[in-house]
């Protein structure tokens, strides 16, 4: 999962889309006298093609063997799977070579996406040194660093997010601190540099730094962005005037995001499930996002290329996500309009192994009135459909809104219903929700999110095991049917409801 922001869904356009490249299997014949590679191991496909046949053939073993070959493959490149690493590049070939084995035609198309790097981040208040995170694509002060009064934006619904949020205040030349939450960094940037501020800090809105957090796309980035945290969010916003200092780099680079999909079923009505494969820099990824890379493939696996099914099923794995939704952003970019049609709807996976971990779905139908509205028609049933699965497994499913820090985002914006299940990632558990799904309250649902220890061993493995499950139940479920008491819209319903898209 991107940085606390998970923005971007609508920050991406402008970039040039690569051309699909189909990619083919590494098959050079071994020199005489080397080692044999071992040859791919392949499930069976499942003898019914349905959501508690494919929710069956899940294994917690299965999806333990997949998250030990990604770290696997982290450890071997410097720690981490991120976007433009050889590490990324090894967890494609992983993936290709899984899904080939199975009969898949599998896709690797390339996309540019912009590769930020910090030199420097320091921020004072009244000569005493705060800790600060560039966001990713701020842009460099000088070198001696900016200095400017402060501007603390008012702390409303949507801080921040709107011009309207500054009225009668004078903006122009101070450094805005405005609050996070409600709308993308890169608003609450654009926003407070178009009435003339000339830096924004973001103060957390829950304990702890704001590390890793984006802009979401460098063509928007105007003015130098940081981060602070919660804690140290009063005294900044207090402060007469700060000290910002950035060195900063954007440089353009290529990744791959991985489509592979079923030969059977119909193709007019595409079940599109995907999970970022990426990691951060800054660690392996294993729950973030190795755990639902892992559901996704092992339902691939399980189904096979060629099911007995109703609807053709679309597997996806997108790269980039961590900065800002790039892959999945990118390829939405790419469809025709009757391919964007042809998507009955999208199921997202963003980390399902969480170690504090909550069992939440995405509010489809914004019934728990937090954040952004109610999905595109159809998002309700979603939701309703893992709810009813999770409720069946004696789990009261909470919900998680479409605040648009997963790959869910691209989909929504061109009115695709969309859906998922999420262990948590930042945010601290309730006391009320320690309460129902055990663990610890006020502690993150994942402690360990962007950090070295992101690894196997801070993994539950009961909910992963729960989780993942679930998500082949879901993939299962809507490759027999999109319609029905949980279903979606279908041929003229489906246009009428994205017409207003």
């Amino acid at each position: 999962m991107p940085p606390i922001s998970k923005s971007g869904m609508s920050l991406i356009a402008g970039f040039a889309v690569g051309a699909l490249v189909l990619a083919g299997c590494s098959s050079a014949p071994e020199e005489s006298g080397a080692e044999e590679q071992p040859a791919v191991s392949v499930p069976t496909p499942v003898a019914i093609a349905d959501g508690p046949g494919l929710a069956d053939a899940i294994t917690e073993d299965a999806m333990v063997a997949h998250l030990e070959e990604l770290e696997a493959i982290a450890s071997a490149h410097d720690g981490n799977r991120a976007a433009g690493t050889s590490g990324y590049d090894a967890s494609v070939d992983y993936l290709r070579g899984k899904l080939e084995a199975a009969g898949f035609e599998v896709q690797t198309p390339e996309f540019e996406f912009d590769q930020f790097s910090v030199e420097t981040e320091s921020l004072s208040v009244d000569e005493q040194d705060v800790p600060v995170a560039a966001l990713t694509y701020s842009p460099s002060t000088s070198d001696a660093g900016l200095t400017a009064r402060v501007l603390a934006a008012p702390t409303d619904d949507s801080p921040g997010c709107e011009a309207t949020d500054y009225d009668g205040l004078d903006v122009s030349g101070a450094i805005v601190v405005v609050d996070r939450g409600v709308c993308p960094f890169g608003t609450k940037q654009a926003v407070a540099a178009d009435l003339g501020a000339v830096a924004v800090v973001v103060v957390n809105n829950e304990p702890g730094p704001l590390d890793g957090a984006t802009l979401g796309d460098a063509d928007i980035a105007q003015i130098p962005t940081g981060g602070v945290s919660q804690e140290d969010g009063p005294a900044v916003a207090a402060a007469p005037e700060l000290t910002l200092t950035l060195d900063t780099e954007t440089v353009t680079t290529t990744s791959r995001n991985v489509i592979a999909q079923t030969k059977t079923g119909d193709t007019d009505n595409v079940v599109v499930a995907g999970a970022h494969l990426d990691s951060v820099l800054e660690g392996p990824g294993i729950n973030d996002n190795g755990t639902g890379v892992a559901a996704v493939l092992e339902s691939a696996l399980q189904l096979g290329a060629e099911p007995d099914v109703t609807n053709a099923v679309r597997f996806a794995f997108w790269g980039a996500e961590e900065l800002g939704l790039v892959g999945s952003s990118k390829y939405v970019e790419s469809l025709s309009e009757e391919d964007a049609s042809n998507i009955a709807l999208y199921l997202n996976f963003d980390m399902i192994g969480s170690p504090n971990a909550g069992y939440l779905a995405y509010d489809g139908d914004d019934s728990d009135q937090v954040g952004a509205p109610a999905g595109p028609t159809g998002s309700d049933a979603i939701e309703r459909m893992f709810v009813e699965r999770l409720q069946a497994e004696g789990i009261a499913a909470g919900g998680t809104d479409f605040d648009g820090r997963s790959d869910y985002g691209p989909f929504i914006a061109v009115g695709v219903p969309a859906g998922g299940v999420f262990s948590g990632a930042d945010d601290v558990k309730t006391p009320e929700q320690a309460e129902e799904w055990g663990g610890i309250a006020g502690e993150a649902f994942d402690e360990n999110y962007h950090t070295p220890e992101d690894t196997l061993a801070n993994v539950d493995r009961e909910a992963l095991a729960r989780n993942a499950s679930v998500v082949g139940f879901g993939i299962g479920t809507y490759a027999q049917s999109v319609d029905g008491p949980n279903g979606v819209p279908v041929d003229e319903g489906r246009i009428a409801a994205r017409s207003g898209q």
